[in-house]
């Protein structure tokens, strides 16, 4: 797969994303577009990252700005987990070990082919102050390496004016789970 877009995949996906940040300042005050932009056309395949996220439902855009490394952080903010990666296990090992009902792939390596990271449940809190998502449904997020190793993962959402933490078998999926990326650019 290419991970190059045409200028006029470019030029729209930039116009998506100039609206979506000057529709939503609440999400990055004192930060301005033209230097995100300057940022993005700067790092072509950090944009095609940018609009896998977008493709897939994730309605990506800027939530902190890293002055320390200069770079922008961009996390999913669709009111919803991201429509086009739902119904997925946490990873491969996860996936490949269910014998019946496979999903058709997993949130770890899907996020790895868009060149992104699932939040980590610190991030995943951190984007619930900006605003509240996932009231609906959950997000798969980074899981600790013990948890794991004992066949779980996390996942997270935000109910009765909280943000709650569970656990589940790696290998399961559901219809309202998907997962949250983030990317710096």
């Amino acid at each position: 797969m290419t991970k190059e877009l045409s200028l006029e995949q470019r030029e729209e996906l930039l116009g998506v994303l100039k609206a979506r940040f000057e529709q939503n300042m609440n999400r990055h005050q004192g930060l301005e577009w033209a230097k995100v932009q300057a940022k993005l056309e700067a790092n072509l395949e950090k944009l095609w990252s940018l609009h896998e996220m977008e493709r897939t439902g994730g309605e990506p855009d800027v939530v902190d700005h890293d002055k320390e490394k200069d770079e922008y952080v961009f996390y999913d903010c669709s009111a919803e987990s991201p429509k086009g990666r739902r119904s997925v296990c946490y990873d491969r090992e996860a996936l490949e070990s269910r014998k019946k009902n496979k999903p058709e792939n997993n949130a770890m390596d899907m996020a790895a082919a868009m060149g992104i990271e699932l939040l980590t449940e610190e991030q995943y809190r951190a984007l619930q102050k900006i605003e509240n998502f996932d009231r609906k449904t959950s997000s798969w997020v980074q899981t600790p390496s013990d948890i794991r190793e004992l066949g779980g993962a996390l996942f997270c959402d935000y109910r009765f004016g909280h943000v709650f933490v569970y656990h589940n078998g790696a290998d399961s999926y559901y219809a309202a789970r998907g997962f949250r990326g983030s990317l710096r650019v």
